[in-house]
């Protein structure tokens, strides 16, 4: 750092993500879902959940990290017909980071090939099962970035020095964020060990990579401009996940509504008010209630609705 280089710190220039707002469209939606759709709608909640403590436990490293760094969390670029989704973007005054964040249960062993392996216990059994690489997630993110900032150079010149610097500039980095995650790479390669890291070494992580750089320092103006440039160029994403169960609800309002108009025409007094259909005088036959007379839907047993007598 030079003599008189100003401390600016770590600045987000963009903090929020998109996982708060799926989080609160799908809780919305469960309130409306039939149990089964129900279940798999706090299965997405839970996994989203999930992801975003994870995405949080990276923002407080890189908070408490007194570096100078601007950060853009959750960006989304386009070039080529590929699209990426980036966690975090972590612009330093020596690289560029991009951060794929995993927040994984269990256990996670990198073998010779660059294979990921998972380890994590399940209904008392231990389960190990390959997972897709993010390293190769990050390398397509990587080729997007690239190309979109290679496009933005207006004459061959700047564009071949950009092309020229930057596997030296860009760096990938996947965090895996769970604290209880052990990470075993004994058999991985150098580079793929680099690129590695639990949450609680991000931040020495960057400052070793930084100090072996001897070129001079990029300005904070130059550093803000490509924060900014990645900032813009960054598109909201087309993907909503929320919409499949969205329609998925919807449809069984649907459904619900005109059964219950094909069973008001029956002349049928009794409706099941959760599924529509009719409800049925039975008599339970075993447990504390045996002999006793109750209302059960003739939706049974996708339909558990009962009205006691």
């Amino acid at each position: 750092m030079g003599l008189f280089q100003k401390k600016i710190g770590p600045v987000f220039l963009k903090e929020q993500s998109d996982a708060s707002e799926f989080i609160a469209k799908m809780t919305e939606l469960a309130k409306d879902a039939s149990p089964e759709i129900k279940d798999e709608i706090d299965k997405q909640i839970k996994i989203a959940s999930y992801g975003e403590a994870g995405e949080k436990n990276i923002a407080f490293e890189l908070k408490n990290s007194g570096m100078d760094m601007f950060v853009l969390h959750d960006i989304y670029l386009e070039h080529g017909g590929l699209g990426a989704q980036i966690d975090y973007l972590v612009i330093t005054r020596k690289h560029i980071y991009i951060i794929e964040c995993k927040n994984l249960i269990g256990d996670i062993e990198i073998d010779s090939n660059g294979s990921f392996i998972r380890t994590y216990e399940y209904n008392r059994k231990k389960i190990r099962e390959g997972i897709y690489s993010p390293i190769t997630q990050n390398e397509r993110h990587l080729r997007v970035l690239k190309g979109v900032r290679e496009e933005s150079k207006s004459n061959i010149i700047m564009k071949k020095m950009f092309l020229k610097n930057f596997d030296n500039m860009y760096k990938s980095l996947v965090v895996l964020a769970n604290s209880k995650t052990c990470l075993n790479d004994r058999y991985a390669k150098k580079e793929v060990k680099a690129q590695v890291i639990r949450a609680d070494q991000l931040i020495s992580h960057i400052r070793q990579m930084d100090a072996k750089v001897k070129e001079a320092d990029t300005p904070e103006k130059e550093m803000r401009e490509l924060a900014e440039f990645y900032l813009n160029a960054s598109k909201p994403n087309k993907s909503d996940y929320a919409r499949k169960y969205a329609e998925l609800v919807e449809a069984e309002k649907n459904a619900v509504k005109d059964t219950v108009q094909e069973v008001q025409n029956k002349n049928i007094e009794k409706i099941c008010p959760r599924c529509g259909k009719e409800l049925v005088l039975r008599t339970a036959t075993k447990g504390e209630n045996a002999g006793k007379q109750f209302y059960g839907c003739t939706g049974f047993p996708k339909c558990r609705y009962i009205e006691n007598l």
